[in-house]
């Protein structure tokens, strides 16, 4: 009887740590991939923002919102706003597009030759809000470098 009560214990131990384990929060990483050019027009243009987003979790996690800010060259080209639900598979990448709509009165005369070149300097600011077995995470989205930019308009 006590060796099955002592082989129950370490069982129910083990359970534990499992579960514990798997419990456990990480922030997923986001990771700009490329900056699609989807319309240019007299007053501004549209862009779609391309990142891989990593979950390193063992269970799967849900965005409820994402809020993004981009500057291109130094310069703030415009902000975003997704509040469509982003499903994110555990321990999985997922593409996740976000559309940024800009004006080129807010960025300035000179931001528009940026556009002509291959690859531009940018950095990456905002926050997601993150449905989690855990409750609500809202994740601090800071990021900067180099990334190609592709002309989606011919």
């Amino acid at each position: 009887m006590t060796r099955q009560v002592a082989v129950g214990m370490v069982w129910l131990a083990m359970s534990g740590c499992a579960i514990a384990r798997s419990a456990v929060f990480r922030e997923p990483d986001v990771t700009l991939q490329a900056i699609h050019v989807t319309g240019l027009g007299l007053s501004g243009g549209t862009l779609d923002l391309v990142f891989d987003v990593f979950n390193p979790n063992t269970y799967r996690i849900r965005s409820t919102r994402l809020e993004i800010g981009l500057d291109l060259e130094q310069t703030h080209f415009g902000d975003a706003l997704l509040e469509r639900p982003l499903d994110l598979s555990p321990e999985n990448h997922s593409q996740v597009i976000v559309p940024v709509r800009f004006e080129w009165a807010g960025v300035g005369a000179g931001a528009k030759g940026l556009l002509k070149g291959q690859a531009v300097g940018y950095g990456v600011t905002g926050a997601v809000l993150l449905d989690t077995p855990l409750g609500v995470k809202r994740v601090a989205l800071r990021g900067q470098g180099n990334v190609p930019l592709q002309m989606l308009l011919k």
